[in-house]
């Protein structure tokens, strides 16, 4: 079933203020919302099935571009980014958001859905289990540190994510206060989509059965949708960070996770 443009269109800035909030709370750039979102509105709009997967994850890094970018100001003006680590975790994550977009393409189509819902089932164990039991580490060595940036680039990357979801709890794990911890990975989401995003675009350019509007693997209704009121709705989020405590903040961030990597891997 088809719907027209402008309902669609509508539907693109309901899912933005609620992804500007999500991104600012919980220093994630959305698309743990946005891609199972896009994954049911994109056909809609009469995008081919058989890219749909691939355009949602392409389009949901292209937003978080946006959404972190401004959750990172935010988090800057509320000195809550470690400038720091983001130099040495840099390296890592703009490398590894380039390949995560490559390795999509060689994933089956109908297995891309199901690989983006085991990874953030895992982000959700990982989080419930740091509920349970508190460990402080020191950060590791540059070199160590940007080598696990590049995993999460790889991995958020190929879930279609700003990697919230996995810089959140490994800043938090080695000793990172947790609201520093969220307000560094919305700048680190941004160093990710803008890579993953290039990769999605460098990669779908040359598809057959693009719809128009498109830049390779980017839908840009459904961008702009997104990022005009996911913008205006970060510093929201980011000031409810700023008041709510700790647990409350790793509870809400793993209750999310298990929710939406549940939907995704049942299909």
């Amino acid at each position: 079933m088809l719907v027209d443009f402008w309902s669609i269109f509508a539907l693109y800035l309901v899912l933005g203020s609620v992804v500007g909030v999500m991104a600012g709370l919980l220093g994630i750039g959305g698309g743990l919302l946005v891609v199972p979102a896009l994954l049911y509105l994109l056909p809609l709009a009469g995008i081919d099935s058989s890219i749909a997967m691939q355009m949602a994850l392409g389009t949901s890094l292209a937003t978080i571009i946006f959404t972190s970018s401004s959750s990172a100001l935010n988090h800057l003006r509320l000195g809550n980014v470690e400038v720091g680590l983001i130099k040495s975790l840099a390296p890592g994550v703009i490398l590894g958001g380039f390949i995560g977009s490559y390795l999509t393409e060689l994933i089956p189509t109908q297995y891309l859905p199901k690989v983006f819902g085991i990874i953030v089932l895992l982000l959700a164990l990982q989080m419930l289990l740091a509920l349970k039991f508190t460990a402080t580490r020191i950060m590791p060595s540059p070199l160590k540190t940007a080598a696990s940036g590049g995993v999460i680039g790889i991995v958020s990357s190929l879930a279609g994510i700003g990697g919230g979801s996995l810089t959140v709890p490994y800043l938090s794990f080695h000793g990172v206060e947790m609201r520093k911890a969220i307000g560094s990975s919305s700048l680190c989401g941004t160093l990710i989509a803008i890579a993953g995003m290039i990769g999605f675009v460098i990669h779908g350019v040359n598809v057959d059965n693009l719809p128009s509007m498109s830049l390779g693997y980017v839908y840009l209704p459904a961008l702009c949708g997104i990022s005009l009121t996911s913008i205006l709705t970060t510093r929201v989020g980011a000031k409810l960070a700023s008041h709510l405590p700790t647990p409350t903040l790793k509870k809400i961030f793993a209750v999310f996770l298990v929710f939406i990597g549940s939907k995704m891997f049942l299909g």
